[in-house]
């Protein structure tokens, strides 16, 4: 089943010259990038984004690091693209993240209260949906 899901490559990924190695690493699992923009994320924009985070101790952080520098938005399609990107992706804190994943090959921790993990990816079709909507 085709399905598409939103990445972002983070303010870090970008700093770091790490955009094409995650579409690389992306397209070469077979993917299709179907639309891509690199841009300033405002506050309002990650508000909508991260909409069930916005009250929560941790956010405030969640913006001062994507407002940092600039990101990639892109759309990206194939068959159960949005687990396959997850996977790829690897876990959440790039310190645990498994060795051939994006954060486990290309992440550390950083010092800080933000977790600069390099790319996001939607959890689910929905999410992946709303998400696209937010930033297309």
């Amino acid at each position: 089943m085709t399905e598409q899901t939103l990445i972002l490559i983070k303010p870090d990924g970008v700093q770091r010259g790490l955009i094409g190695e995650i579409l690389h690493r992306i397209e070469a699992k077979g993917y299709e990038i179907k639309a891509m923009k690199m841009l300033d994320a405002s506050e309002e924009l990650l508000a909508q984004h991260y909409h069930e985070h916005v009250d929560k101790p941790f956010y405030p952080s969640v913006v001062e690091y994507m407002t940092s520098a600039p990101l990639v938005a892109a759309i990206v399609e194939g068959d159960r693209v949005v687990e396959g990107v997850r996977s790829l992706a690897g876990a959440t804190d790039p310190t645990k993240a498994a060795p051939g994943t994006i954060r486990g090959d290309l992440g550390r921790s950083w010092p800080g209260d933000s977790i600069f993990n390099l790319i996001h990816s939607s959890d689910g079709v929905e999410s992946a949906q709303y998400e696209i909507s937010v930033w297309f």
